[in-house]
């Protein structure tokens, strides 16, 4: 039995008010299907820009190397699983790695240098001309992202950046031969929610690329 009265008005608050739960539930829905409809036509473009310089890379023997924080580490992952198994057809493996899975190389390179490097040292050791980087941040101003950034620049990679709130400091680094494809809103919810989003693009038109415009088998 609960003994703190302030507990229990929590509780009875939590069990009387579905409604209004419900409401708030379905807002969420209602807020991310408008952004996405809102992003529809102007990031196409970038997106598919995005598309070209992957393809040009996997088919020319090259990797996508991915890096972010936090949700945006999740979503590097994610990207490089669709990418080396499948999207949603069988096809040959393409080539991506995510920088941010190898705990034993991120806590050396973070104990004896500093984590601000944790990506870039991993670029400069394993990029090569004609690669990709996939720099993802919601704020555009993660440093260790940023410092991948230069790293690849050095290494004669194209960046491809995820990023909202107006693309922060990634958005003066990234030279013209570079893609970015920023959210225009200011939640961090919402844009990690695009950018998910414009990952599965990527992949489903990297695929029809490859492979032709059939519909995937269900």
């Amino acid at each position: 039995m609960c003994s703190d009265p302030n507990t229990s008005k929590v509780i009875l608050r939590a069990v009387s008010s579905p409604p209004m739960l419900e409401q708030r539930i379905q807002q969420h829905f209602i807020d991310s299907a408008d952004l996405k409809y809102q992003c529809a036509q102007s990031l196409s473009k970038p997106i598919a820009a995005a598309v070209q310089a992957m393809l040009a890379c996997v088919t020319s023997g090259g990797k996508v190397l991915a890096c972010g924080n936090g949700g945006s580490a999740a979503d590097a992952q994610h990207f490089a699983a669709e990418f080396v198994g499948r999207f949603e057809r069988e096809r040959p493996e393409l080539g991506a790695i995510a920088l941010t899975t190898d705990s034993s190389i991120i806590t050396a390179i973070a104990n004896d240098y500093g984590f601000n490097v944790i990506f870039s040292r991993q670029v400069r050791a394993l990029g090569s001309p004609g690669d990709v980087l996939l720099a993802i941040s919601t704020s555009g101003n993660s440093a260790n992202v940023m410092a991948a950034i230069e790293a690849a620049h050095e290494r004669e990679m194209v960046v491809v950046g995820l990023t909202g709130r107006g693309g922060g400091k990634m958005a003066h680094v990234l030279r013209d031969t570079d893609v970015h494809i920023c959210v225009p809103h200011e939640r961090t919810a919402r844009v990690q929610e695009v950018h998910i989003l414009a990952l599965h693009c990527i992949c489903d038109a990297v695929d029809a690329q490859l492979l032709g415009e059939q519909e995937p088998s269900k």
